[in-house]
């Protein structure tokens, strides 16, 4: 199996810690909103990686976060606790609205066919953990005390921009627009492991510290969620393309600086999904949730469906008339599968011989567009009905499209589809006979026979019904 590395820009064979067992790591939500189609993309493309590391045999353990607290309205230490701003904006206290939130996230997930990771570990949950690895960061000289707060010295290492991606003049103030000068910083890149009342007065959640009272920042909770949960190595982590600097980049520095080794050999970011007028948020225009594209009708299966036409390390423009042709695609693709007949023995050899191609190609840097005309393919083939439901299945492990699945709306695009398919066959055959083809008119007849259905000619025409 291959995957494309962002920290060195290849696509490398995977090769992880301990062989055959995959330790993987997800960058949640934070649970101040309700996640928007964009952040869902990332969590889909994470969903196809995990079950695709699965398909090709490993055994994997996935730990996601949940953030409800320390992440403030910049990623670069400055601005309000976004789960504060979502309790203002609500009038509910922090734990209302991460109860709400988390549920809405989940919630989104599972019409989404997004597997629940195996570990989801909410950040208010590792306060110990937090507070032991600021300690050890201090006793080995990586952090410092200052105006209260407690701050990573990334003048201490011997690279920080360890994605390439970023530079010291990224952090100069007004160079971008969420950084802000914080004067207890000793270097510009610093930035925050614990809060104290020095920073807010009126933080809703804060804990006893060697430091006073507070709160951490956040990027030390996923070091520390990670190791609590996978240990000191880890194979994957995932996130957002927006999610390498500086939240990825810092999380580096401070688990390399606690464990004293390479703590990650793989990262894996999925770029943006774009609307027509740039990157998508929670701040500008329509406000694009799961819950509102099912008020304009749309099944959430048909958005991923959507996102797997692309490659995850492509930017994804998003549009009504985009989603339409998607999910006119998925429809249609869905109903010529349920047209397959029930028919003959499954056929595992050539079940076996799919599924290796499948893994082979979903398996070259997660390539669900490929996997998807595999399937085309398939429904090409001439093995019996049987056995190309169950290479269907096998590859709907990993694409988690509902295939084989018939709901109502699908039954009657089924049912639309296969009248027309048998009427134009009568149609077909009343030609060739017409022309005395008596061969062709009895191919017809059995090939319609072959799909369970059985003409008969009477006095009023041609009637059918299934057998």
């Amino acid at each position: 199996m291959y995957l494309y590395n962002s920290l060195s820009k290849k696509v490398e064979e995977f090769v992880p810690h301990t062989p055959g067992k995959v330790a993987m790591y997800t960058c949640g939500p934070t649970v101040y909103h309700f996640a928007h189609i964009g952040n869902l993309r990332s969590y889909i493309m994470e969903d196809v990686l995990e079950k695709t590391l699965r398909y090709n045999g490993f055994d994997v353990k996935r730990v996601m976060n949940i953030t409800d607290v320390g992440h403030l309205s910049s990623d670069a230490d400055s601005g309000e606790d976004k789960m504060l701003k979502g309790a203002k904006r609500e009038h509910k206290s922090v734990m209302e609205i991460a109860k709400y939130y988390t549920d809405a996230f989940m919630s989104d997930c599972a019409k989404l066919n997004i597997k629940t990771p195996d570990v989801v570990e909410p950040a208010t949950n590792c306060i110990p953990e937090f507070i032991h690895m600021i300690e050890v960061l201090l006793e080995k000289g990586y952090a410092y005390k200052a105006g209260e707060n407690i701050y990573f010295d990334t003048s201490k290492l011997e690279s920080y921009y360890v994605f390439g991606n970023q530079s010291s003049d990224d952090l100069k103030i007004g160079a971008r627009d969420d950084v802000t000068e914080d004067t207890n910083k000793r270097n510009k890149n610093d930035f925050v492991l614990w809060f104290t009342k020095s920073k807010f007065e009126d933080q809703a959640l804060k804990w006893d510290s060697p430091w006073g009272v507070g709160y951490p920042g956040w990027h030390i909770e996923c070091s520390c969620i990670g190791m609590k949960h996978l240990g000191e190595y880890m194979d994957i982590h995932c996130g957002g393309v927006d999610n390498m600097f500086p939240h990825h980049t810092n999380e580096i520095a401070q688990s390399e600086a606690f464990s004293g080794h390479k703590w990650c050999k793989y990262w894996f970011h999925v770029h943006h999904l774009n609307d027509e007028t740039g990157k998508m948020s929670k701040s500008k225009g329509e406000f694009l949730t799961v819950s509102l594209l099912e008020e304009k009708g749309y099944d959430p299966i048909a958005y991923r469906f959507f996102t797997l036409l692309s490659h995850y390390r492509k930017p994804l423009t998003f549009s009504y008339d985009a989603l339409d042709q998607a999910t006119a695609t998925y429809k249609k693709l869905k109903n010529k599968i349920l047209l397959v007949p029930e028919e003959g023995e499954v056929d595992e050899k050539a079940v076996e011989e799919w599924h290796g191609k499948f893994a082979e190609t979903v398996g070259n840097d997660v390539n669900t567009s490929m996997g998807i005309t595999l399937l085309y393919d398939v429904l090409k083939t001439d093995l019996n009905g049987n056995t190309k439901r169950a290479i269907v299945d096998d590859f709907d492990y990993v694409l988690s499209l509902d295939l084989l699945k018939a709901d109502e709306e699908a039954k009657g695009g089924e049912e639309d589809e296969l009248t027309a398919y048998v009427e134009a066959k009568i149609e077909e055959r009343k030609q060739a006979k017409k022309a005395k083809d008596f061969e062709k008119a009895d191919a017809i007849r059995n090939e319609l026979l072959s799909k369970g259905i059985v003409i008969e000619d009477t006095r009023e025409g041609v009637k059918w019904k299934r057998q």
